[in-house]
C-alpha cells in the first residue's frame, strides 16, 4: 500500500478507535504569564496527528507534515510526561523562585545553578534579552529551520492540546498552578538551555552573582594558577561527570551478513528534565525515524530508521573559554581593548520570588560574553578593581541542534550523516557514532567549539591560561588584545567556532568505540591525532570504562561473525575491569590488612569479578574500590604506570603497599557489617529501587568500576544499601540490518516511559531492565499493526 493512502487509512483508523480520554477543565490549563509570546503565536487550529501505542508504551506517531508531527509529539510526551515539562518550563521562563521559593534546588537538567533564584536571575535574563527570539529570526543554516520551527510551533499546540483535554493525576503536579500552556517560544528556549549546558549552564552561578568591587573594599586574591588547573581539571574531566555514554559501530567486515552494527548506550539521570522518552516519528514520503528524545525536544536525538543508526557520547572538547579583562582603574565596569575603553553592558533582571519582595540584580556583559566569578565553587574568578573574567560559550547563538536530528533522521548512511555534522553544525556537547545497512561506520566529535587553537593558546593565554589550558582544555585569553579574537574559518556556520575540516573524524574502521575519553582512542590500531587541544588530549591515560570497552570491542571485532545478539550480550556482560585488574591481589593482601577476618578475604576471593545482580562480593569490592580511588592519588594506585604506547593495559598492578588500600578495605569492611549487610551478599540484594512498594533489583556498576552498563547509585546504608539510582544506563539501542526493509532492533529505556507513578509505563520497562531482558523495536507498519497492545489514537486541536 502506497504510504500517502496507508496515512489515509490510519486516519480514518484512528478516528474509528480513538481512546482520548474525555475533555476536563484542569487547573493546569491557566493563561500563559508571557502575553507577548501569545501575540506572536500564529492559529494552532486544525493540527492533529495519529498515535499508535504499541508494548511498554511506545507511541508512534504518524502526521502529514512536521507542524502536525510536532503536535502528536507534544501530546504523547505530555501523556507520560506533564510534570517534569512543566518543572522544565517553569526553569526556562524564570519562575522556579515564584513558585518553589528563592533557596529551593532545580534539578540540574538545566543548568548548574544550585538555587532557583539564580537559575531564574540567569533565565529571566535570557527572557529579557530576547536572545532566543533573536536566534529564532536568524535565517539557516546559521539559525534553525523552517521545519524545526513548525516542529516547536506544533509540540507547544500538542502539549497544550493535552492539558486542555485531561486531568493531571501525577501527584508531583496534580492541581499545580504552574503547570501552564506554553508556546513555541518555550519550547525554543528549553532548546537553547540545553544547547548552552557546557557553557553559561556550567557558570550560571558565577554569571548571577558577578558584580563590581565596591569602593574600598579589600581587594580579592587572584586565583593560584596550579590550584586553578588542578580545579579545571576536575571540572571538566570525563570520568568526573554526571552525564556519559558508551557506544560503538562495527562495520561490515566484523558483522555475520556484511552490514553494520551499532550498539548505543547513553548514562543519563534517571530522574528530571535530562530523561529520554521512546517514540516513532513519521511524516509519509518524508521523515520515518525511530529512537529517544531529551523531554522537552521535538526530534529523536538517538536513533535509528531502516538504512543507518546513531547514538552519542557526552564529549570531551571544552565548549567555552574565558577572556581576562584588563579594568580602568577609574571605573571597573569599564575594560581595555588595545588601550580603547569599552563600557560593559548592564543587565537588570527582576525575580518574583514566592512569599517574599522581588529580587533584582545586575547582569555585567562584554562584547565576549557575560562577566562571571566563577565556574563551581573550587575555581573562583574574582572580579577586582584591576581583573576581571567574561566567559565566551558560542553555544549560546546556536539553536541548531535539532536540525542536526533532522538530518540524521533522513539520512541514508553514515555519509549523510557526515554530510549533516558538516552542514548544520549544531551539535554542542556530544560525540556522534553510526553504522549504515551498507556496512559503514563513523565517530565524529563534531562539536560546536570555540576556535582556540593551540597557536592561539600560546600567544595569548594569560598566566592563569598557562596553566588551565593544558590541564584541561580552558583557555584564559588576553581580553585587552584585539589580536586575541578567536578568528573566524572559513567552513564555519558561525564566527569564532571551529569549520567543519577540523574537526576529529574515524570513517569504516573495523569499530569504532566511545566512553567519554578524547578521539584519541576511538580506535586503538587507527589511533586519531593532530587536533586541537581544545577538543581533548592526546596520549595521556583512559578511564577504565574506556580500557574495559576498547578491551571488549577489539576482541568482538577480531572474533566476527557479529550479530545484534552479540550486542545484546555486550551490553549486560557486566564486567568489572577494575576487578579483573585489581581484586585477585587485593584477596592476596586481605589476610595481612585483616588477620582475624577471613570471613571479608573470603568474599574478595569468591567474587566473580561482574556486577549481575547475583554477584556475591561484588558490593563488598565496590565500597573498598570507591574508597581506595578517592582516596589515593592516580599514580600511587599502580605499580605500573601509564605507558602511551601501551594504553589499553597500563596503568596496572594494584599497589596494596599505598596506606590508602588498608584504610579502604577496612572502612568498606566496618561499612558493611555496620549497615547489617553480609559482605558476600548478592549485589542485587542490596543494589535496587523501588517503584510502587516493589523492589526491583539493579544490575550494572560505577564509572570507577568501569563497567559498561554504568550505574551511579545512591548509597543508603539505613536503607539497605543503594537504593535508587541517580543515572547511568537510560536508553539502549542495539541495531542491524538484515538486507529487508525492516531493522532488526533491540530497545530498553530503564526508567521507562513515564514518570508518573499512576501510568502502567512507570516501571515496566525498568523491571525488564532488572532481568535484562529487551523490547523488540516495531518499526515497519506490518509490525506496528501487529502488536498485541495496539490502541491507536487520533489528537487533535
Amino acid at each position: 500500500m502506497h504510504l500517502r493512502t496507508r496515512l489515509k487509512h490510519l486516519l480514518l483508523l484512528g478516528a474509528a478507535l480513538a481512546t482520548v480520554t474525555a475533555t476536563l477543565p484542569a487547573a493546569a490549563a491557566a493563561e500563559s504569564g508571557d502575553p507577548g509570546d501569545r501575540r506572536h503565536r500564529p492559529s494552532d487550529r486544525g493540527l492533529s496527528a495519529v498515535i499508535r501505542y504499541t508494548e511498554y508504551g511506545v507511541p508512534h506517531i504518524m502526521a502529514k507534515d512536521y507542524a502536525n508531527l510536532g503536535f502528536g509529539t507534544g501530546w504523547a510526551q505530555a501523556a507520560d510526561q506533564v510534570c517534569t515539562l512543566a518543572d522544565g518550563f517553569v526553569t526556562v521562563n524564570g519562575e522556579r523562585a515564584r513558585y518553589f521559593g528563592a533557596d529551593g534546588a532545580p534539578d540540574g537538567s538545566l543548568s548548574s545553578a544550585a538555587r532557583n533564584l539564580s537559575s531564574d536571575l540567569y533565565f529571566r535574563g535570557v527572557r529579557d534579552a530576547g536572545t532566543v527570539e533573536d536566534l529564532l529570526r536568524t535565517p539557516a543554516p546559521a539559525g534553525p529551520s523552517r521545519q524545526l520551527k513548525e516542529l516547536m510551533r506544533g509540540w507547544a499546540a500538542g502539549y497544550n492540546a493535552w492539558l486542555k483535554q485531561n486531568r493531571v493525576t501525577d501527584p508531583a503536579c496534580k492541581d499545580a498552578a504552574w503547570v501552564r500552556p506554553v508556546t513555541a517560544l518555550d519550547v525554543a528556549r528549553r532548546g537553547f538551555a540545553v544547547s548552552v549546558l557546557g557553557g553559561q549552564g556550567r557558570a550560571v552561578d558565577g554569571i548571577t552573582a558577578a558584580q563590581p568591587p565596591a569602593a574600598g573594599a579589600p581587594a580579592a586574591t587572584a586565583p593560584e594558577p596550579g590550584r586553578a588547573a588542578d580545579a579545571a581539571r576536575a571540572l571538566f574531566a570525563a570520568d568526573g561527570a554526571d552525564m556519559g555514554s558508551n557506544a560503538v559501530a562495527f562495520s561490515g567486515g566484523t558483522t555475520a551478513n556484511g552490514r553494520g552494527l551499532l550498539l548505543g548506550n547513553p548514562h543519563y539521570p534517571w530522574h528530571g528534565g535530562r530523561r529520554f522518552w521512546q517514540s516513532q516519528q513519521t511524516i509519509p514520503g518524508e521523515l520515518n525515524v525511530s529512537g529517544a528524545s531529551l523531554l522537552g525536544t521535538t526530534v529523536v536525538n538517538i536513533g535509528f530508521n531502516d538504512k543507518v543508526a546513531w547514538s552519542h557520547t557526552v564529549a570531551t572538547g571544552v565548549t567555552l573559554n574565558l577572556h581576562q579583562l584588563a579594568l580602568d582603574p577609574a571605573d571597573p565596569t569599564v575594560y581595555l581593548v588595545d588601550g580603547k575603553p569599552e563600557r560593559m553592558t548592564r543587565r537588570t533582571v527582576t525575580v518574583p520570588v514566592k512569599d517574599g519582595a522581588p529580587v533584582t540584580r545586575t547582569q555585567w556583559w562584554t562584547r565576549y560574553g557575560p562577566v562571571v566569578t566563577g565556574l563551581g565553587s573550587a575555581l573562583p574568578l574574582p572580579w577586582t578593581a584591576t581583573t576581571a573574567y567574561a566567559l565566551n560559550d558560542p553555544n549560546a547563538a546556536n539553536l541548531r541542534g535539532s536540525d542536526t536530528a533532522l538530518g540524521f533522521a533522513k539520512a541514508r548512511s553514515t555519509q549523510d550523516v557526515l554530510g549533516t555534522l558538516r552542514r548544520v553544525q549544531g551539535l554542542p556537547w556530544v560525540n556522534t557514532i553510526a553504522a549504515d545497512a551498507s556496512g559503514h561506520t563513523l565517530f565524529a566529535q563534531a562539536q560546536v567549539l570555540p576556535r582556540i587553537t593551540d597557536e592561539l593558546a600560546q600567544r595569548c593565554s594569560t598566566p592563569l591560561g598557562r596553566a588551565t589550558y593544558p590541564a584541561s582544555g580552558v583557555a584564559v585569553l588576553d581580553g585587552s588584545r584585539a589580536d586575541c579574537a578567536l578568528g573566524s574559518d572559513p567552513d564555519a556556520v558561525q564566527p569564532g567556532v571551529f569549520g567543519a575540516s577540523k574537526l576529529p573524524v574515524l570513517r569504516d574502521a573495523p569499530y569504532a568505540e566511545n566512553s567519554n575519553d578524547s578521539a584519541w582512542l576511538t580506535n586503538a590500531d587507527r589511533p586519531l591525532t593532530g587536533y586541537e587541544r581544545v577538543f581533548g588530549t592526546i596520549g595521556t591515560p583512559r578511564s577504565l570504562r574506556t580500557r574495559g570497552g576498547v578491551e571488549d570491542v577489539a576482541a568482538m571485532a577480531a572474533r566476527g561473525g557479529l550479530t545484534v545478539a552479540d550486542l545484546q550480550r555486550q551490553q549486560f556482560a557486566n564486567r568489572a575491569p577494575a576487578g579483573d585488574l585489581a581484586a585477585e591481589e587485593a584477596a592476596r593482601a586481605c589476610p595481612a590488612v585483616l588477620p582475624d577476618d577471613p570471613e571479608a578475604c573470603r568474599a574478595l576471593a569468591g567474587w566473580d569479578r561482574t556486577v549481575d545482580s547475583d554477584s556475591r562480593g561484588a558490593l563488598l569490592f565496590d565500597r573498598f574500590w570507591r574508597k581506595f580511588t578517592g582516596t589515593a592519588k592516580p599514580a600511587d594506585q599502580w605499580k605500573v604506570p601509564f605507558s602511551a604506547t601501551d594504553p589499553v593495559r597500563t596503568p596496572h598492578t594494584l599497589n596494596t603497599d599505598s596506606p590508602a588500600f588498608a584504610k579502604a578495605l577496612t572502612d568498606a569492611v566496618a561499612e558493611l557489617r555496620s549497615a547489617g549487610i553480609p559482605l558476600d551478599a548478592p549485589l542485587g540484594a542490596h543494589q535496587f529501587v523501588v517503584r510502587n512498594g516493589t523492589r526491583i533489583p539493579v544490575s550494572g556498576g560505577t564509572e570507577a568500576l568501569g563497567v559498561w552498563n554504568k550505574t551511579e547509585p545512591v548509597w543508603n546504608a539505613a536503607g539497605g544499601g543503594y537504593t535508587e539510582v541517580a543515572h547511568g544506563t537510560s536508553h539502549v539501542q542495539a541495531v542491524g540490518w538484515d538486507g529487508g526493509r525492516c531493522p532488526v532492533t533491540r530497545t530498553l529505556l530503564t526508567y521507562a516511559q513515564s514518570s508518573n507513578p499512576n501510568s502502567p509505563h512507570y516501571s515496566d520497562q525498568t523491571q525488564l531492565y532488572s532481568g535484562e531482558r529487551w523490547v523488540t523495536s516495531r518499526f515497519c507498519e506490518k509490525d506496528i499493526l501487529r502488536s498485541p497492545a495496539l490502541k491507536v489514537v487520533r489528537v487533535r486541536d
